[in-house]
């Protein structure tokens, strides 16, 4: 049906670590440290007109650098959902950071879209200091300025539509030009909150991720994400990093991306 998706949510890494390592001055909530799992996903929006893939994914490259498990190598699940770089699907990155846009130069033929304040930030001087720098790979910022060079990149502002029945919001906080993006489904509006919410709890208890562009615009963007629940502009939400979202949902089962996937509105 035009306008009506199913979302593909797919886990291609993970790791180990502890609380005060992803939430920010954990210290301040008085609680023990403990041991946290981070997954690490990718999520495609298909139908019968079209395949959308949104955020790409960690690179060989990328996880190496910071000795992430790679549960199954993004271009190899890619290949399993059917999408080609001949294909050239439309390629969307939520932001710039290394486990989002791996794997940019994989979609080769693809139109990128990107938020225009997270492509201009990571273009800026600003982007070589340390705080935001140990977030990217050079590379992989330079395959984002090749993209645009190539004129397959579009940038946009505040929200756009990006198919009937998909849209993109430009949240910020995480990174300048954070964003999230809305789907509609056969069971109802799924939300991809990305990294605006890395996990439930960081939702549900106003914990901000430890790493940050904007403090105060990620609270907003809590509080956003919260009033567009209320007002019914959602029925699911997924998290960026939370080990309990692929359980959420309808489980895949067989093939390559048996426990490894999950789907929202369609078939597995």
């Amino acid at each position: 049906m035009k306008g009506v998706y199913e979302v593909v949510i797919v886990k291609h890494g993970t790791r180990s670590t502890v609380r005060s390592d992803v939430y920010l001055n954990y210290g301040l909530y008085g609680e023990p440290d403990a041991p946290i799992e981070m997954d690490y996903f990718f999520w495609v929006a298909r139908n019968e007109e079209q395949t959308i893939v949104i955020d790409t994914g960690y690179s060989t490259q990328g996880a190496v650098a910071r000795n992430r498990d790679i549960l199954i190598s993004p271009p190899d699940a890619f290949a399993a959902l059917g999408i080609t770089p001949e294909s050239a699907p439309l390629v969307v990155i939520t932001h710039a950071h290394y486990d989002h846009a791996g794997n940019v130069a994989h979609f080769s033929h693809s139109p990128v879209l990107i938020s225009e304040k997270e492509y201009s930030f990571w273009m800026s001087s600003n982007a070589k200091r340390t705080q935001f720098h140990h977030s990217v790979e050079d590379t992989e910022v330079e395959q984002l300025e090749n993209v645009a060079k190539e004129g397959r990149l579009t940038t946009f502002t505040d929200r756009l539509e990006v198919a009937p029945g998909i849209e993109i919001i430009e949240i910020g906080g995480h990174t300048p030009g954070q964003s999230i993006v809305s789907v509609a489904t056969a069971e109802g509006t799924v939300l991809l909150a990305s990294d605006a919410l890395h996990y439930y709890e960081e939702f549900e208890r106003d914990i901000p991720f430890t790493y940050v562009a904007d403090l105060i615009g990620m609270y907003d963007g809590f509080d956003r994400i919260r009033a567009m629940g209320e007002a019914g502009e959602y029925v699911h939400l997924v998290s960026g990093h939370d080990p309990s979202t692929l359980e959420r949902f309808t489980p895949v089962t067989e093939g390559p991306l048996a426990g490894l996937a999950a789907t929202i509105g369609g078939a597995q």
